[in-house]
């Protein structure tokens, strides 16, 4: 198998540090990187001082194959990336005539002069391999020293892309004979990280050396990539889906989509599959369930609508809730959302009503009934399940976790296709 090629990314710029521009490029760099078999090992940001400069290559140089930089190559004083190269590589500036060029057709192109100061835009180090700028001033710069791999560009995102895309990763797969990596994201929901870590640990255990796993845990659910290098794409494809297959056999309940898939999305998908349709009533969630279902396009084949009963004046006159029921356990308990999910269901005459009542907080909760308790239910005119969460402080993450798991009990509650 090809020798597994590392990178780093490095950001120049005292403006990414101070918090003014927000960093884009490591990301879509990595992510590109990734795509041609070369792994971002770190990324880094400095900014525009030389020392510094000089220090974060040397460290670089130490733990990677490949350090790309992006910034610091504008015409003014503030940009001293090009002189730091220089000294990095016992270089001098020197006006490179292909960059020139370059340079001077583009301000030709605009209608400007080109002045002293951007003709210093194709001043670049001596023992720099020049690599051309269709879309900007400012050339990429490619060094190689102790068989490492040194790629400067300039930090405006789309003259960054630019190079990466029409020069830059075509001649690192060139430079480089990377190995395939090829990457599987198997989404899970409704088990934390460290149960689910108990539960596949064997499975885990017994992964081929090629083949990694990662947990990403998330807001309520926990992303498991498998990432597995190799040779030839087809080969890591099959023995990825081979292990998939085994996991499918320990935890198939938690197991809700791959890759893009969102827990929304799969919902929709098995309620058309079964040619079902769905209600809501909310309470604590206030419209923030039904905004999710219906983000989705194509969402108006399942979704028929929701009522937000938030007031239980509401409850009792929309949904039908027995102002009894209210009087002996109150908004929040199990008997309320069980009436509310099962009156949706019939006044909007769906296959399932759903909903939700709680306390989100911050204020509002007893000792009883303290902040974060939130019951949610699933009726489909036979079953209606019920279930009762505590979950935190935090108002924000109650109303998304309460739409979160009530998705899930949809999910969890649905009938095999062709049984209604």
């Amino acid at each position: 198998m090809a020798k597994e090629v590392m990178a780093e990314v490095i950001t120049i710029g005292d403006e990414i540090l101070y918090g003014q521009i927000t960093d884009t490029n490591t990301q879509w760099i990595s992510a590109e990187l990734d795509k041609v078999g070369i792994r971002t090992v770190r990324k880094s940001s400095v900014g525009d001082r030389e020392d510094r400069i000089l220090e974060i290559l040397r460290e670089a140089e130490s733990r990677a194959d490949v350090i790309l930089m992006t910034g610091g190559l504008g015409p003014t004083k503030d940009d001293i990336t090009k002189k730091t190269l220089a000294k990095y590589f016992g270089s001098q500036l020197v006006i490179n005539e292909e960059a020139l060029r370059d340079v001077a057709e583009i301000f030709s192109r605009r209608g400007f002069e080109l002045t002293e100061l951007n003709r210093q835009q194709a001043a670049l180090p001596d023992n720099a391999t020049f690599i051309s700028n269709k879309v900007g001033t400012a050339p990429g710069m490619w060094f190689e020293k102790n068989r490492k791999v040194f790629v400067s560009m300039p930090g405006v995102p789309h003259e960054m892309k630019w190079l990466m895309e029409n020069a830059i990763l075509q001649k690192l797969q060139r430079h480089f004979s990377t190995p395939v990596i090829y990457h599987k994201m198997i989404k899970t929901v409704g088990i934390g990280e460290s149960f689910l870590a108990d539960k596949i640990e064997e499975w885990e255990d017994s992964l081929p050396p090629h083949i990694r796993l990662a947990y990403l845990p998330g807001m309520g659910q926990v992303k498991l990539r498998l990432t597995a290098t190799g040779d030839r794409l087809a080969v890591l494809e099959g023995e990825v889906q081979a292990q998939i297959d085994r996991l499918l056999q320990i935890v198939p309940e938690y197991v809700y989509g791959y890759d893009k898939d969102e827990l929304e999305t799969v919902v929709g998908r098995m309620l058309l599959q079964r040619g079902m349709t769905l209600a809501v009533a909310e309470s604590c969630t206030g419209g923030y369930l039904g905004h999710a279902i219906t983000r989705i396009p194509g969402s108006s084949r399942y979704f028929t609508g929701g009522i937000i009963a938030y007031d239980n004046r509401v409850k009792v006159e929309q949904l039908n809730v027995s102002p009894e029921t209210l009087e002996k356990f109150g908004a929040v308990s199990e008997q309320t959302v069980r009436e509310m999910a099962e009156n949706v269901r019939k006044k909007l005459n769906t296959s399932i009503g759903v909903a939700t009542s709680g306390v989100a907080g911050p204020d509002g909760g007893t000792e009883e009934k303290p902040v974060g308790t939130v019951w949610i239910a699933c009726a489909d005119g036979t079953n209606t399940f019920a279930k009762k969460l505590q979950l935190f402080k935090d108002r924000e993450i109650n109303i998304k976790f309460a739409s979160l798991w009530v998705l899930n009990a949809i999910r969890q509650n649905l009938p095999p296709v062709g049984v209604s």
